[in-house]
Formats: C-alpha cells, sequence, structure tokens
C-alpha cells in the first residue's frame, strides 16, 4: 500500500490494508493483530477526530466495517457522534444529528465524502465495552463475511470554511451585555474551542463567568 493511502494522519497503526475492517479506540490505545484489522487508533473528538476518521477510512476502499470500542471521553462522546453521524447524517448547518457530544460539526470534508462514508461502511457499535474478547469476536466475525472492496479509493480535500464566529461574538455582547462567557477565549480562537457549549455551528460558549468581570 501507498505510504499516503491514509492522507489526514492521525494518531493510528496500520495493519493489513486489505482487511475490511478498521478499529476506532477512541482514548484507550491498543495493539491489535496487524493481519486482521486495515487500520486501528485512537479518536478523541467529535469534530476533527471524526474528519479524519472518515477521510482515512474512505481512502482505503477495502475497509467495509468500522468498529467503535472502549470507554467515551466525557464532554466529547466521539464514538456516540460517529454513530449518530453514519445513522443520521448532518443538518443543514452541518451538526451531526442526534450526536451526544458537545460540538458535533462537520466542517472540513464535504458531503460526498460523508455520504461515501455511510455507503462503504458498516458500523459495529462496542461502544464502553472493555472486553478484548469481545472486541476479538466481532472482528473475526467481520473478517468472515468481507464483502469485498466498496471500488475506487476515495481521496477527501480539506474543505476549510470560513468562520463568522467573530462577528457573532461581537454582536451578542453588544446585545446582551450580561452575556456569560470564558474568558479565556479570543474572538479569534472561538470557532475551534473544544470546552464550550455551541450555540452556533461556529459560535462556542463555556460559563465561566460575566464578561469584563471575570479574573
Amino acid at each position: 500500500m501507498e505510504p499516503d493511502m491514509y492522507p489526514w494522519g492521525g494518531e493510528f497503526i496500520t495493519g493489513d490494508p486489505s482487511s475490511p475492517v478498521a478499529v476506532v479506540t477512541l482514548a484507550k490505545e491498543l495493539h491489535l493483530p496487524g493481519e486482521k484489522v486495515a487500520i486501528h487508533g485512537k479518536m478523541k473528538t467529535e469534530n476533527l477526530g471524526i474528519e479524519k476518521v472518515m477521510a482515512n477510512v474512505i481512502s482505503n476502499p477495502n475497509i467495509r466495517f468500522v468498529i467503535v470500542f472502549g470507554e467515551e471521553i466525557r464532554g466529547h462522546r466521539a464514538g456516540g457522534s460517529l454513530l449518530a453521524l453514519h445513522e443520521h447524517g448532518l443538518d443543514e448547518l452541518r451538526k451531526i444529528r442526534n450526536a451526544p457530544g458537545a460540538v458535533p460539526y462537520i466542517e472540513n470534508l464535504n458531503d460526498e465524502a460523508v455520504a461515501r462514508f455511510r455507503e462503504q461502511v458498516e458500523m459495529i457499535d462496542l461502544l464502553n465495552i472493555t472486553d478484548i474478547d469481545m472486541l476479538q469476536s466481532h472482528l473475526d466475525e467481520s473478517v468472515e463475511r468481507n464483502p469485498g472492496t466498496f471500488g475506487e479509493p476515495f481521496i477527501a480535500l480539506q474543505t476549510k470554511r470560513e468562520s463568522t464566529a467573530g462577528t457573532i461574538l461581537v454582536e451578542s455582547l453588544a446585545l446582551h451585555n450580561s452575556l456569560i462567557v470564558d474568558p479565556f477565549l479570543e474572538v479569534g480562537n472561538l470557532a475551534r474551542d473544544q470546552s464550550g457549549i455551541m450555540l452556533h455551528r461556529s459560535f462556542r460558549l463555556s460559563i465561566k463567568g460575566r464578561v469584563g468581570s471575570a479574573s
């Protein structure tokens, strides 16, 4: 397999590229049998982390199953958000429908790439399960029922979207002088904060203290 088979990078280990299985282990790092797994690794966030998983999976059309295994990261709940994306897709603001994560927005992959992921793979939900034997059993079963390649590789290009976070923040502060925001956030970085509550696709706030008075 070419070294750029998984072009979006990330914290993963590659195995046999002809295997039909990818395993997402959330926060936990595992060492799985390379002859049975095409790629496996951690996924910590419900936005960029999911984007990387999708982009790398669809770049290898041999992958037909994605196993989501292990304990969720509190707040992010990336595993549940990935499962929700596969089942329900995105809304008009590119938010994952029914996702449990705090900021489940897909902003760097286009609709075609998302559709390809949902069509190419079957999800296997082992969320919050830590039994390695159960993981191994599902892995063996998936390898056995390999339906074959999905076709040609799909190399997803990263699409950067313009953020309106700064404009929204300034307007909101002008209209609501008692608005509570996290004082350490800067307007320019607001769209990439991972700790707050999503009030808009690119506008995130977290409750810390009143504007101008927090220390």
